[in-house]
């Protein structure tokens, strides 16, 4: 059954603060052959300044750039400029799309954008999203981070870190911010794109189903191991430095800024304050050796999403549910979840739910206590 294909096409946000690199980024993107297929959504196409060689030919809003690649505007309205552009390419009036990416301006949160993306029914029902992927600036980034929130909300919600500037930046600096990246969000690897130089396959290959081999990649896109067993075991990169590393990340906080970042100083950001935002957000695995009662689940989640969807940043999980033979995909963006699907196979032997949370102010322990008073209160099941 592994030849069923998900018709929906996918959908990749690009998010990331501004300066991070975004332009210089798309602009390479779009470059690239292996972009042939994409369709890229834009904020304006004035802002990242599109290099016009690589143009081919255009219409108010879309333009076919040299590689195949279409680009086009949102015009105030992320939904119609999805539907309009679907519609004209089952009119044939502009070529076919295999994938669509979105780049959103800088300090967006990214959570609308995916909610649109899962709610609207034409839109939902013709793409699924398949990533998010979170620029961040190698030479400020660990600033940013401390300066803003929603930074820190953009890089726990991502399946892909892309660091920029890392040609520029003290390799020290790159260390540290790669450590704190790791610390925040151990499931998603940490990507180099030096000049916006990145192959696509690299960033957006990123869901559940890979076109390429038809087959349904959960290793890629759960990644349950990174959350198994600490922070540590996964990030090879920073072995070289020992773990006695972690001491000075954390009062190293008040002294690093020595790049002449002198108006930080004085701005309040004391040592405890910088990292408080880090601190609020927990990334871990919930592995479950029991096969779950459908209702339980439903409960649990629909339970999770009313009463805590703000401090549900994103949810991702495969879960083993009685009576079905394959596994339930599940996964979440803060209040609304995506209507839960079936793949063809279990990737392996192991038949174990596991569900990656990200969240914001929300223990593990509360999720889990929630979960155990549910299966306290059901009526025992009849042995079939």
């Amino acid at each position: 059954m592994s030849e069923q294909i998900d018709p929906r096409i996918p959908v990749s946000v690009i998010t990331g603060f501004l300066g991070a690199g975004k332009s210089t980024l798309l602009n390479r993107l779009l470059r690239h052959p292996d972009m042939g297929e994409t369709a890229v959504i834009v904020n304006e196409f004035g802002e990242i300044g599109l290099d016009h060689a690589l143009i081919a030919s255009s219409s108010e809003d879309t333009v076919l750039l040299n590689s195949g690649c279409l680009c086009c505007t949102v015009r105030g309205d992320l939904v119609n400029t999805f539907r309009d552009l679907t519609a004209k390419r089952d009119r044939g009036e502009i070529r076919p799309f295999r994938r669509v990416v979105i780049e959103t301006t800088g300090l967006a949160d990214p959570a609308p954008v995916l909610h649109t993306l899962m709610t609207d029914p034409v839109v939902a029902e013709r793409c699924r999203l398949e990533s998010v992927v979170t620029l961040v600036d190698a030479v400020n980034g660990d600033g940013t981070l401390d300066r803003h929130k929603e930074a820190v909300k953009q890089a726990a919600v991502a399946d892909r870190l892309v660091l920029s500037k890392v040609d520029v930046a003290e390799q020290k600096t790159v260390q540290r911010l790669r450590h704190r990246l790791s610390h925040l969000n151990p499931g998603a690897p940490i990507l180099t794109a030096i000049n916006g130089d990145i192959a696509p396959k690299q960033l957006f290959n990123a869901g559940l189903y890979d076109p390429a081999t038809k087959t349904f990649d959960v290793q890629n896109w759960l990644r349950a191991e990174a959350y198994e067993g600490g922070h540590h075991h996964h990030h090879d990169h920073d072995h070289d430095h020992g773990h006695d590393h972690d001491h000075d990340h954390h009062h190293g906080h008040n002294h690093h800024h020595d790049h002449d970042h002198h108006h930080d100083a004085g701005g309040g950001q004391d040592p405890h304050d910088v990292n408080r935002h880090d601190a609020s957000i927990q990334a871990f695995c919930l592995t479950f050796d029991e096969p779950f009662d459908w209702n339980t689940l439903a409960t649990w989640l629909d339970l999770l999403a009313a009463y805590r969807g703000d401090n549900l940043l994103r949810v991702k999980g495969l879960v083993n549910v009685t009576g079905v033979d394959r596994p339930v995909v599940v996964h979440g963006v803060q209040h609304l979840f995506h209507p839960p699907a079936t793949i063809p196979a279990w990737p392996d032997e192991d038949r174990r739910s596991r569900i990656v949370f990200i969240t914001r102010d929300l223990p593990r322990e509360v999720i889990e206590q929630t979960l155990s008073a549910l299966r306290q209160a059901e009526p025992p099941v009849n042995a079939a």
